[in-house]
């Protein structure tokens, strides 16, 4: 009788969610309240609100309580691309672009057009990409970067979601516990569910990751790697110091951990600190891509790792994508060949810091977490006001953005907006601002 009763009354709920009798927002009674409300035991309470949490209708908030969410925003709860009305500002996802960048892909592809190695690029690549487009990324890594990698240690791939997925295929299995920051990058969170590890949370501290709460979690548990942005970390921006990437390091090399370093947004920084792949070279994968520093089609990304490691990320590319195509390699090599990749890196650093002045301007006073050469800005909201509305409220402006909820690991999920700042025009990127500021004012109320 009391199993009939818990699933009639997650009916009940549900059913009042979905046609707005119970509206976005609602604080729902606590556990006890609700337990004594309808004659339930405590732990089938706390199980009915489990079960409407697992459908995306309610979240539970520590020291809050359980709040109906908005359950009208379209496209899932991930910050990913989705189609979006063509007079939509996309505040959601990243893809920076610069005039003139598709002229130079007319170019590039005349240019090959005319060369003599269209016949090697109808056939097979090596897994890990010819040797002397290998070589052609070394040298950017070591010019660019500051890591030395010898070319056998550097393997190309479909971009660096794919060299991540590779990593993780290779090297990780499931059931390993993996420290993450409680704030990190979507699309690893997507790895991590899809092979079964287990995320273990790291909270921030200053200019990035609480490295004593890293080395407790590492004595208390059996910790298999670690996942890192040292270098522009997406969404909260930090460059991490020297200080803190050298602690780090000593930590994996004590506890044995993999260190995976994401790298995808670290052309934006001017002269950071080492990697830490130079810090821990022999546990230390490097993983990175020209999609946000030159177009998020060219799909071209680069794993730097141990010589060890090598035969297992060759054989996971090998079982994902066989090889990169070698148009796309053979346009990348030649970009860097002859300074377009450095030339547009440089440009997107000024531009990233341009549309960094317009936030500055236009979100002023408010508490917003941001590096000044990023493309992107971390929005806390005031206190009371539900991330979930205002992005619904936003939707209805004609603006898209993110919440926490994608970037968030940890069961703490922060009202907090993570906003893209390189996918729209700059007077396109103010007025979405100045809608952001509003509405985030009128729901503040």
């Amino acid at each position: 009788m009391a199993e009939t009763r818990y699933k009639q009354l997650v009916d009940e709920l549900a059913a009042q969610i979905r046609t707005g009798q119970l509206k976005p927002g609602t604080r729902l009674p606590t556990h006890r309240r609700l337990a004594e409300r309808h004659g339930l035991a405590l732990v089938t309470a706390s199980r009915v609100y489990a079960e409407l949490e697992a459908m995306g209708l309610v979240s539970g908030e520590v020291g809050r309580g359980t709040f109906v969410r908005e359950t009208a925003m379209p496209g899932g709860t991930e910050a990913d691309q989705r189609a979006l009305p063509a007079d939509m500002l996309d505040l959601n996802f990243n893809y920076p672009a610069l005039p003139g960048q598709a002229e130079l892909l007319r170019g590039a592809l005349r240019q090959l057009a005319t060369g003599g190695e269209l016949e090697a690029m109808l056939r097979y690549a090596p897994h890990g990409g010819r040797m002397h487009e290998r070589a052609c990324f070394a040298r950017h890594l070591l010019e660019s970067r500051g890591l030395a990698a010898e070319p056998s240690r550097v393997l190309l791939v479909d971009g660096a979601q794919h060299g991540l997925a590779v990593t993780v295929m290779a090297l990780l299995q499931p059931g390993d516990v993996v420290a993450i920051d409680a704030l990190t990058y979507p699309g690893f969170k997507v790895l991590a569910e899809a092979h079964r590890l287990e995320m273990a949370p790291i909270p921030a501290s200053g200019q990035g990751p609480d490295l004593d709460a890293l080395e407790r979690l590492c004595e208390r548990r059996r910790v298999r790697a670690v996942y890192a942005m040292p270098t522009m970390h997406n969404p909260l921006g930090w460059v991490m110091s020297a200080s803190r990437r050298r602690r780090l390091a000593a930590i994996a090399r004590r506890h044995g951990l993999l260190v995976i370093e994401d790298a995808a947004y670290a052309f934006l920084a001017e002269d950071p600190p080492p990697p830490l792949a130079t810090l821990a070279p022999e546990t230390t994968v490097y993983v990175s891509g020209l999609s946000k520093s030159v177009a998020t089609g060219l799909r071209v990304g680069f794993v730097a790792a141990p010589e060890a490691f090598v035969p297992k990320l060759e054989r996971a590319i090998r079982a994902t994508t066989w090889c990169t195509p070698g148009v796309t390699t053979a346009i990348a090599c030649g970009w860097l060949e002859d300074g377009t990749v450095d030339r547009l890196e440089s440009q997107k650093r000024q531009d990233a810091a341009a549309r960094q002045i317009i936030v500055g301007e236009e979100l002023a006073g408010l508490k917003c977490v941001r590096h000044p050469s990023s493309y992107f800005a971390w929005l806390p909201l005031p206190e009371e006001t539900r991330a979930d509305r205002v992005a619904m409220a936003l939707m209805r402006e004609g603006v898209s953005v993110s919440t926490a909820e994608p970037f968030a690991t940890s069961k703490h999920v922060p009202h907090a907006l993570r906003l893209a700042l390189g996918s729209v025009g700059l007077d396109g990127l103010r007025g979405a601002l100045r809608t952001v500021r509003r509405v985030v004012g009128e729901q503040a109320f």
